[in-house]
């Protein structure tokens, strides 16, 4: 696929007008009050995971409504020092998996742990096991359109929560270092990192690639693939629901949660990603701070010839190079 969105020097320009709601810090300052009146940790269990090299454990922490949301933590075997962590968010349709599958952080010396994705986990890899209780709200049937009559009711104000309170719960285990905090994910996990930049202030470091949910309404009008196309599809049916549909997803827009975030930040972008467009990264990159009162380091990777998978297995020898300076050892 050619590159079909913005050329790179209007990328780097690319700073398009937020259709941001007035009442966006109240709405999630009091989504996130409701969330937060409860310890985060509910279990957390050693787990078997057929490693020699790295321990294992099955946590539940509370999330949106104090519901229990699933995670796997992982780190170094044998190693008993409080270490900086990474809270790293799945993409879209994707669950946990098993203990054994996401290793490159705790095998660089990371705590890890890995959030699972509430109401996902059927459309690949090797499942999830978190329910989403809520997911009767009108909307489609997939993650990306379900609630979306409403921001009360939105799928991703639930699953945006769930991400915040997994930092708190990655602070409340042991060996954390809650200091050195970083929040990382890929596609729909990008999108829920630059959201918990916003959201919470002392994060140490932001990692996203790809990111969903960024420069929406300009990604409505660029590609049908999903999970954007999941919205554009449910919207052609239910013509009327275009305005509501518009003011929900204002509510969830990176470029806004972006503007408020502190910590410093890494992005990956494909220029040929037909899925997550990277006038959406963008869109958040070049906005990234503004409100913090500070001047956040941020610093971008282009990849010219890649679609959605950006620079795979590079990208990620970039993020493991910059967190070591961002984080220390």
């Amino acid at each position: 696929m050619p590159a079909f969105d913005l050329p790179p020097d209007e990328l780097e320009r690319h700073r398009p007008a937020l259709d941001e709601p007035a009442d966006f810090d109240a709405f999630w300052q009091d989504t996130l009050k409701q969330a937060e009146q409860d310890e985060p940790l509910v279990s957390v269990h050693p787990v078997d995971n057929g490693l020699r090299l790295v321990d294992g454990w099955d946590v539940t922490f509370r999330g949106f409504a104090g519901e229990p949301v699933r995670a796997w933590y992982s780190r170094p075997a044998g190693v008993p020092d409080a270490l900086p962590a990474v809270v790293e968010y799945a993409g879209y349709g994707r669950g946990r998996g098993l203990a054994h599958e996401r290793l490159t952080w705790a095998a660089a010396g990371y705590a890890h742990l890995l959030m699972d994705n509430r109401g996902q986990g059927d459309q690949y890899g090797c499942g999830g096991d978190t329910p989403d209780p809520h997911a009767s709200a009108p909307g489609g049937p997939g993650p990306a359109a379900r609630g979306l009559l409403s921001p009360h009711d939105y799928h991703y104000r639930r699953l945006i929560t769930d991400a915040v309170r997994a930092v708190a719960a990655v602070r409340a285990l042991p060996g954390v270092d809650g200091t050195r905090v970083a929040a990382v994910g890929n596609s729909q996990g990008g999108g829920l990192a630059l959201a918990v930049a916003g959201l919470v202030p002392d994060l140490a470091a932001v990692a996203v690639s790809a990111p969903f949910l960024c420069g929406i309404h300009r990604a409505l009008n660029l590609t049908d693939a999903p999970p954007y196309g999941e919205i554009s599809a449910y919207l052609s049916v239910h013509r009327e629901a275009v305005d509501a549909a518009m003011r929900t997803l204002s509510y969830m827009e990176g470029a806004s949660f972006a503007r408020r975030a502190h910590a410093p930040v890494h992005f990956g972008v494909g220029l040929r990603d037909t899925v997550c467009p990277p006038s959406g990264a963008y869109s958040a990159f070049n906005r990234y701070g503004e409100l913090s009162g500070s001047t956040p380091s941020r610093e971008i990777h282009t990849y010219p010839f890649n679609g959605h998978e950006h620079g795979d297995a590079v990208h990620v020898r970039n993020q493991l190079s910059w967190l070591r300076e961002v984080l220390g050892d």
